[in-house]
């Protein structure tokens, strides 16, 4: 497993790390989540990254990861890096959502008792508020870490100009931001109007989530949409992601990019991501072992050449 510096930290990440949004919810669970938590491990996955508001009910990933962490993991919290997150809604009432101080230091308690731990190695601000200052978003994040419930400060989903103001913030507080966890695959491209370029400038890490846009750049969908998937169960994905026949259209020709190159569709997407050294790793989601491991075995494959590179581009810019 190759690791890579978080921006100018001290910090590694895995260039593939584990995210429990998905497929980590209480109605899901059974040995084997268990069976794709222990083989990323195995493979050197050591970063898994939750939210307080993930799975179904929300809270509940973080409570079956903190089960994982008291019995499986125990012997092995000091080699793993747990991060979690607050900004979006997880309790009815005005203080449930958003980036006030009471919200951000209320969520980080309570996903401190479901994960059982004393800190975590990474708490974000999961989305911008426009209705709150943003010195009191960053200030909560400032007092978590100087209290000791996180080691590094992050945020999701901040515009280049939010970035350079919450990071500015955060230096004269002397709680530098880590990270920066923004939406990026092949489909998603807006990181690259401005973004990576402010993240490499100031120093910040970035982990892209939501590689395989749900699964949208792998092979599940190219005959058609399987019965037991999200987009037949629910008409649509998040972040308004759907099927349709322009993209389908779009993935059958990079499959054939991939299978020049040996590579499954979802390891071109996860390689494609990854060409840019500013982004320190790639977040994907698993609900099988196999995913883990075919995930970990795009970090096998040489890096795209210019020509592919360009092929690629061709390929997602046509009409």
């Amino acid at each position: 497993m190759p690791y890579r510096r978080c921006g100018r930290s001290g910090l590694k990440l895995p260039a593939v790390s584990l995210g429990l949004w998905y497929n980590f919810e209480h109605d899901q669970l059974g040995d084997g989540k268990r069976k794709i938590l222990h083989r990323a491990f195995d493979f050197g996955v050591t970063h898994f990254d939750l939210a307080n508001n993930y799975g179904t009910p929300p809270g509940s990933a973080e409570s079956y990861f903190g089960q994982i962490l008291a019995t499986d993991f125990k012997a092995h919290r000091d080699e793993l890096i747990v991060s979690s997150k607050a900004g979006y809604e997880m309790w009815d009432g005005p203080y449930g959502e958003w980036g006030s101080r009471k919200y951000l230091i209320s969520s980080c308690d309570q996903s401190l008792k479901r994960l059982g731990l004393d800190y975590v190695d990474i708490f974000y601000s999961h989305r911008p508020d426009p209705d709150t200052p943003m010195e009191e978003t960053m200030g909560a994040l400032d007092q978590i870490v100087r209290s000791g419930k996180a080691l590094y400060a992050g945020i999701s989903t901040y515009s280049p100009k939010e970035t350079r103001e919450a990071n500015r913030i955060l230096t004269e507080m002397g709680t530098p931001c880590l990270i920066h966890q923004p939406r990026y695959n092949m489909l998603d491209r807006w990181v690259e109007d401005g973004l990576l370029e402010t993240l490499e400038e100031l120093g910040i890490g970035a982990i892209a989530f939501s590689p395989l846009c749900q699964g949208i750049l792998t092979d599940k969908y190219l005959h058609g949409i399987p019965q037991d998937s999200r987009q037949a169960k629910v008409g649509t994905l998040c972040w308004e992601d759907s099927v349709t026949a322009s993209r389908i259209a779009k993935v059958q020709q990079l499959q054939q990019i991939a299978q020049k190159r040996g590579q499954s569709m979802s390891q071109l997407a996860i390689t494609w991501v990854l060409r840019n050294k500013t982004v320190t790793s790639a977040l994907f989601g698993a609900s099988k072992v196999s995913h883990v491991e075919d995930a970990v075995a795009s970090l096998q494959q040489a890096d795209l050449s210019a020509e592919e590179c360009l092929q690629i581009d061709d390929i997602l810019n046509a009409e």
